[in-house]
């Protein structure tokens, strides 16, 4: 069965990826994963500068989910490119790197010096990580959205996809300012902020206090955003937020998600992203993804 999903200017083998955040650079998978079967990899999220990150503890295990204050750990964009990116493209799937900024210029600055790199898919724009010290959830204000969009895509040649926060009021008017400003679709959603308590100990368990809720707890509002994004018929959407098995899935692609990306689920089940897209055709059935995709609206 054909599998394959364009949006926009991104063409991807199937609509499985694999979220930024949980699988690393691609090495700590490669004993584990058969690349080939994946739709696509969205590598750890990269910033202008190296980021230390928070302070520990960074997570905690809640029901049904994860807290998460990473802070984005990570070397910088420059050791990304030299020392990454390399082994990245030599994988047999589409690659699609995320970028965040601490201002948009460091987004123009990082999508000029990715635009000189070849072999990727499309760039993620992160532009919604709601546990960063001192940073900016640029997803919430519309216009700064756009504005971001707009001048990342006139800097890139590969599809642009923006990673938006169900932390607002109405993800659908951030959805159509990502769109206004020429981005290929949106990731819906990241993390939901939350924190946990110790309460013998009086005090916040995470050295950020706050971190983002991902996993199973979170599913069902996910799948309330894209339902009311893919309802408006603004932008393709790439479902995240909870995907665990072929059922959630399923019910993703037919709420009108054309994709999705497993998270949380990568550090509990490496090899439930390949299961999902050997599970897919069975699932389809006679149908096309084509035609299950916003069956529901």
């Amino acid at each position: 069965m054909d599998l394959s999903i364009t949006l926009n200017r991104l063409e991807l083998r199937n609509p499985v990826l694999v979220a930024s955040g949980t699988f690393g650079y691609a090495r700590e998978m490669a004993g584990l994963v058969d690349f080939a079967k994946l739709g696509g990899i969205i590598p750890k999220t990269v910033t202008r500068q190296p980021r230390a990150g928070n302070p520990p503890p960074r997570t905690v295990e809640t029901p049904s989910g994860l807290l998460n204050a990473i802070g984005l750990d990570n070397d910088g964009i420059e050791h990304f490119i030299a020392h990454h990116l390399p082994y990245l493209r030599t994988l047999p799937t589409a690659i699609i790197p995320n970028i965040a900024g601490k201002s948009e210029d460091e987004f123009f600055e990082m999508a000029a010096m990715l635009a000189k790199e070849p072999g990727l898919a499309a760039i993620e724009l992160n532009l919604s990580c709601p546990n960063v010290a001192g940073g900016i959830d640029f997803a919430t204000n519309p216009e700064v959205t756009r504005r971001i969009v707009r001048g990342v895509r006139d800097l890139l040649g590969v599809p642009i996809i923006a990673k938006l926060t169900p932390n607002v009021t109405d993800v659908v008017a951030i959805a159509k300012a990502a769109a206004d400003g020429g981005v290929d679709a949106v990731s819906i959603a990241n993390t939901f902020v939350g924190m946990a308590i110790d309460w013998r100990k009086r005090k916040p368990i995470l050295g950020n206090v706050t971190g983002g809720l991902s996993g199973p707890a979170i599913k069902p509002l996910v799948l309330r955003l894209v339902w009311q994004t893919a309802k408006a018929k603004i932008v393709p959407i790439i479902a995240v937020g909870g995907i665990a098995t072929l059922d959630d899935v399923m019910e993703f692609l037919v709420a009108g998600a054309s994709a999705v990306q497993i998270g949380t689920a990568n550090f509990y089940d490496p090899m439930a992203s390949v299961r999902i897209v050997d599970g897919l055709p069975e699932a389809l059935g006679t149908s096309s993804l084509c035609e299950v995709i916003g069956a529901a609206q």
